[in-house]
């Protein structure tokens, strides 16, 4: 399986500029051949291909005035620009056809030396390791890196990416065999929430550290700052920049807290089932903020391809499930509650539940019946069976959110 590594670098001076030009020279070859493909589109003229793309816009272009600027840079990082669009082109054609899973995927657009994220890629020809750890790029230079873990084998390409706030980071993409951990007997079921990020059918509770919360003082002051500032100005980029800083700063805790928290969870349990939520739908509520600042999507992620890379079994059991409606302990269904209602009493047995700790164990129970049954179906809260994709799928470089899918770690095509 692809794995991708993350480590953060830092230029010199002179590396940064060779990085900008780099970056805009990769976006010049690419917005070049996305017009060359519009224009064709609208002509009625056929697809043109890669190597058509690759011939003019690289090959020819370097011998001409206005793009005789190209040679400055590695031709491999020119070369990855034509293979992503065809990339983009071919998710997007995916996505129109119905064989791409997950939310809808728009055309290609035009990239901008405005945009937040600027990043070039580079494969083995034009990159290696030295042995004094610094990343040498071809016409960039030795890249001084951070290394906070090794690497568990030699990287096939390299991402250099800036960020908004002006970070570079060179991410590794390595090719690996599982890590396989010793087999347990528990499982788990989990349900999120806002208040309780995580809570297990066990009973043990995570709460939710509300990062963007906690840092709302600092960012209403920095944006106050930033309004003041004349459009354009120096001043305002550096406010700016000052921003930017913040909601990286506030989007690494929130990574680092799940990354944690979901390798704790794996590392407990043998099987893990959690519930289905339709993220983009809670962020549309009026619970839209502190939806979006648990990250339940990114989490859910991190458990599914963590399970894949470690062998456990990870099940999701689908969104129209009445988790919250179910007695676990007799199975009575009292039917729909209110937010606010956060313990009830079963009607037929009389037991107290948690509203939470309740929905946990009913997701176990659903999850265990989901594996055991291979790919069967889930009733819904009106009683009529959903049916599920059944297809799993493990996380790679350029993956997609797949919803409803019932992963076996460990075993490909189950």
């Amino acid at each position: 399986m692809q794995l991708r590594y993350n480590y953060r670098a830092y230029p010199d001076a002179a590396q940064r500029r060779a990085l900008a030009s780099a970056f805009g020279c990769a976006r010049v070859v690419w917005n070049d051949c996305l017009r060359d493909r519009k224009q064709a589109h609208a002509a009625g003229l056929p697809y043109v291909k890669s190597a058509e793309l690759s011939r003019l816009r690289i090959t020819q272009a370097k011998r001409t005035e206005e793009r005789a600027w190209l040679a400055d840079v590695s031709a491999v990082v020119l070369q990855q620009s034509p293979r992503d669009l065809d990339t983009a082109f071919k998710n997007f054609f995916d996505s129109v056809k119905g064989t791409r899973q997950g939310r809808k995927v728009g055309p290609p657009r035009y990239k901008s030396k405005k945009d937040t994220r600027q990043s070039i890629r580079v494969t083995t020809n034009a990159f290696c390791l030295r042995e004094d750890g610094t990343v040498y790029v071809a016409k960039v230079g030795n890249l001084k890196v951070t290394w906070s873990r090794r690497l568990p084998a030699p990287p096939t390409s390299v991402t250099v990416t800036k960020d908004s706030c002006g970070r570079y980071f060179v991410s590794f993409v390595v090719d690996t065999e599982p890590d396989i951990l010793p087999e347990l007997q528990t499982d788990a079921g989990i349900d999120l929430g806002l208040s309780a990020f995580v809570v297990l059918s066990d009973g043990r509770k995570i709460d939710s550290p509300r990062f963007l919360r906690r840092a709302e003082k600092k960012l209403k002051r920095l944006q106050r700052e930033l309004s003041r500032k004349l459009k354009g100005s120096k001043n305002r980029a550096k406010v700016r920049i000052k921003v930017a800083r913040q909601h990286a700063r506030v989007a690494d805790r929130r990574r680092d807290f799940h990354h944690k928290a979901s390798t704790q969870i794996i590392r407990d349990n043998q099987a893990v089932y959690v519930e289905d939520l339709a993220v983009s739908g809670l962020g549309r509520t009026r619970l839209a903020k502190s939806v979006h600042d648990a990250g339940w999507s990114a989490f859910v992620a991190m458990l599914q391809y963590k399970a894949a890379l470690h062998g456990r079994t990870f099940a999701k059991v689908d969104r129209a499930f009445p988790s919250s409606q179910v007695c676990s302990a007799c199975g009575f269904r009292d039917g729909p509650k209110p937010l606010h209602v956060r313990e009830w009493t079963c009607g037929e047995c009389g037991t107290v539940h948690d509203r939470d700790h309740n929905a946990a164990r009913n997701v176990l129970f659903e999850g265990r019946r989901i594996v055991t049954a291979g790919r069967a179906e889930t009733l819904n809260a009106c009683g009529a069976p959903v049916r599920r994709a059944p297809v799993p799928a493990q996380r790679r470089e350029a993956g997609s959110c797949r919803k409803g899918q019932t992963t076996q770690a460990g075993i490909p095509g189950l």
